[in-house]
């Protein structure tokens, strides 16, 4: 693991290493062992851009279209994808007893998008240890429930995919219909919604809860990840409610409260990038639509396995409008001030983000004949890497396609990321006199 005499940047060298194994997976799920019929090169690309960047979009069945070895290379890449290349490297690495580097850690750094360098190495092995060990318990709950529907060898493997998926927000499934069967099922419900909300929490949250086990002695970004998901995920389960409750084609068919309230749940938890569902999404109303497009542009926490602007991000934003509105001159939560680099890094996030997005959708609209608001959903969907789909994936065109792995690939790795790996950033040692612009 020696980058000494790699003359490229973190951001350039992130995006080298994730194309290679795009490409390796891309390869390996257009062998014939992988496959049950004939797909095309675009398609076992975009299957591998979507397990790599965990959106879980898919142009074909996963549970038919590929063999168990072809669903295997699928999983690994959600783990290597989920997990971070890097930190499948620091750990090899570790257990080989090879020194890590500065620049190594600069790597990893960004990779993980910290703000120092101390205790990254920790962080990852410590990200190891909390993700192997949830994925096996839960992989193990879900075999209480599958295995007596499908024996031994599938049960254990449904369980052990599902998990996977799940904690790596990936949303890939198995079975043609995702999670519908399931609309009701508490312990399906209550496991998968439990993974992904942990996977997407962030790292650095789960590490710092483990270590300070009070809420009062957390990080700043700890508390706001965990009161805003708390927040976002309530208001968010009465929203689906209210709005689908009377829908016969979702929360209308549906016999007991139990149920709807279940259905109501899932789907309000989903759009943080996790990409399952229990409900048709495209009978869902315009209104619940346009609610997760919003759901699904913020996304989940930064250090974690989903995508998105993050929430911490789009918190930033509101409290930097808040506090203009105020006529404040200092962002403070609690009794902490918000840095004025901070709010600029979450502008320039926000604002690559929409016109990347405002692109995409310009084209699509060009080369596909479906409606505007299924292919705004869709490229929100991959850009936040999200996987749920009012079934558009399966009908794009070969351009569309390489559009959406463009955008997931973009949402996977950052909007900045990507925009430091096009240019080198020059920081300007000279100051220049004050004048105003007029805006407004």
């Amino acid at each position: 693991m020696n980058f000494k005499y790699i003359k490229l940047n973190p951001s350039q060298l992130l995006v080298v290493v994730f194309l290679f194994f795009i490409i390796l997976g891309t390869i390996l799920l257009k062998l014939p062992i992988s496959t049950t019929n004939f797909i095309s090169w675009t398609d076992a690309l975009f299957t591998a851009t979507s397990a790599m960047t965990v959106t879980g979009l898919a142009v074909v069945d996963t549970g038919t279209a590929y063999t168990t070895f072809g669903q295997c290379v699928i999983l690994i890449l959600i783990q290597v994808g989920g997990l971070g290349i890097m930190s499948f490297a620091v750990l090899i690495f570790i257990m080989l007893g090879k020194k890590i580097g500065l620049k190594e850690r600069l790597i990893i750094q960004h990779a993980l998008n910290q703000t120092s360098l101390g205790g990254v190495i920790k962080l990852v092995q410590n990200l190891f240890i909390y993700s192997i060990t949830i994925e096996i318990i839960a992989m193990l709950i879900l075999a209480i429930k599958w295995v007596p529907e499908y024996g031994w060898e599938k049960g254990m493997f449904d369980s052990l995919f599902h998990s996977i998926s799940a904690f790596n927000n990936a949303g890939f499934s198995i079975w043609p219909d995702n999670l519908m069967r399931y609309v009701g099922d508490p312990l399906v419900n209550l496991v998968i919604s439990f993974l992904f909300i942990v996977g997407g929490i962030g790292f650095t949250v789960l590490s710092d809860t483990w270590h300070k086990r009070s809420f009062k002695k957390l990080s700043l970004h700890s508390k706001l990840m965990i009161v805003g998901t708390l927040v976002i995920n309530l208001f968010a389960m009465m929203i689906v409610f209210a709005l689908e409750y009377h829908n016969p084609k979702t929360l209308g068919t549906l016999a007991s409260l139990g149920d709807k309230l279940w259905a109501s749940y899932f789907q309000a938890v989903t759009p943080r990038t996790a990409g399952f569902n229990t409900l048709d999404i495209g009978s869902l109303h315009e209104g619940t639509i346009s609610f997760m497009l919003l759901l699904m542009f913020v996304g989940a926490g930064s250090a974690s396995t989903g995508g998105g602007i993050k929430l911490t991000t789009f918190l930033v934003i509101v409290l930097s409008v808040l506090t203009f509105l105020r006529q404040k001159t200092q962002i403070k939560i609690g009794n902490r001030a918000i840095k004025v680099q901070i709010v600029i890094r979450s502008l320039a996030i926000s604002t690559i983000s929409i016109l990347f997005i405002f692109l995409a959708v310009f084209i699509l609209n060009i080369t596909e004949p479906d409606p505007f608001l299924k292919i705004l959903f869709e490229v929100i969907s991959a850009f936040g890497t999200v996987g749920l789909s009012m079934g558009l994936t399966a009908s794009l065109s070969d351009i569309g396609k390489i559009i959406i792995v463009f955008i997931m690939f973009l949402g996977k790795l950052g909007p900045l990321t990507f925009a430091f790996s096009l240019a080198t950033p020059k920081h300007d040692k000279i100051r220049y006199p004050n004048e105003d612009v007029l805006t407004g």
